[in-house]
């Protein structure tokens, strides 16, 4: 009896665990495909070689506005841009040396220096640079650097691929995304991927090159209008008359002012008489010593 009843459940154990061998086997073969296609998507994936190239040059020359002139005339014959340009002249030092009363001679020592930034065809930047570099008396630093955007570049792309896929999945109905905001956002950050890999490729295909140079020092002369009132003088006799006139005009001023004080005058004159007829009046007393 117990061999009867044993042998049907054994039956149903061994049935359900081929079951769940069959399912397990089903998904690891469906983990499987998944790996392989993004394997195949990595293998399809053609490896594009992106180097950026990027140069800086600072060097001395004789003359900061000609060398300038020539540097974008030699832009524009490789069909670069100049993307900035700045020429700058400060002032080190000045002496004012007197000429005559009303004119000085200034002299000033300036440095002058110049900063430019082109953008010149990859292909061409090595001759550019050494076109530059004799345009120089002195060659202070000459560098180039390269980097490698060949991997960013392919997963950039990659990233575009697997969300272009998911928009289209999504408008076939296949994927359903809620958040209209989500939808939005994925489209965002496949166009800043597109951008990204647009500016790239113009790295890649335009090098970026700062240049820095400058030029000895330079003395300029001025001749330009005395500005301290303090040397506008006279000549001396024309001073010696001017004092003469001051001095007659102060004594007038004095007699005018006496004349405007002739009543105090008149009366300190009778006050001082007065006091004299009473002095003069006055008995004297004589006194004796005796013995």
């Amino acid at each position: 009896m117990k061999a009867k009843i044993l042998i049907p459940l054994l039956a149903v154990i061994v049935l359900l665990a081929a079951c769940k061998g069959k399912r397990g086997s089903e998904e690891f073969a469906s983990s499987a495909d998944t790996t392989v296609s993004t394997s195949r998507a990595f293998d399809t994936a053609r490896l594009e070689t992106k180097l950026v190239k990027t140069a800086d040059m600072r060097f001395k020359v004789k003359d900061v506005q000609q060398t300038s002139e020539k540097i974008t005339a030699l832009t524009t014959g490789y069909k670069g841009m100049v993307m900035h340009h700045q020429v700058e002249s400060s002032g080190m030092r000045s002496v004012d040396i007197k000429k005559s009363e009303d004119s000085i001679i200034r002299v000033t020592s300036f440095s002058t220096t110049a900063d430019i930034t082109v953008k010149i065809p990859s292909e061409k930047l090595e001759e550019f640079m050494n076109e530059v570099a004799h345009m120089g008396v002195v060659l202070n630093v000459r560098r180039m650097d390269i980097s490698d955007k060949s991997l960013e570049y392919m997963a950039a792309r990659l990233k575009l691929k697997n969300r272009n896929d998911l928009i289209s999945q999504q408008k076939a109905g296949k994927v359903v995304i809620k958040n209209p905001a989500n939808v939005l956002a994925l489209k965002d950050d496949m166009v800043d991927q597109q951008i990204g890999n647009k500016q790239i490729d113009d790295e890649v295909k335009n090098s970026i090159v700062s240049l820095s140079f400058y030029q000895s020092n330079t003395i300029y002369k001025e001749t330009i209008a005395n500005d301290d009132p303090s040397d506008y003088n006279l000549p001396f006799f024309k001073r010696l008359g001017g004092s003469i006139e001051n001095g007659w005009s102060i004594f007038e001023n004095v007699v005018l002012g006496l004349a405007n004080l002739w009543v105090f005058v008149i009366a300190g004159i009778v006050v001082w008489m007065v006091i004299r007829h009473y002095r003069n009046k006055r008995p004297i007393v004589v006194r004796s010593n005796h013995a």
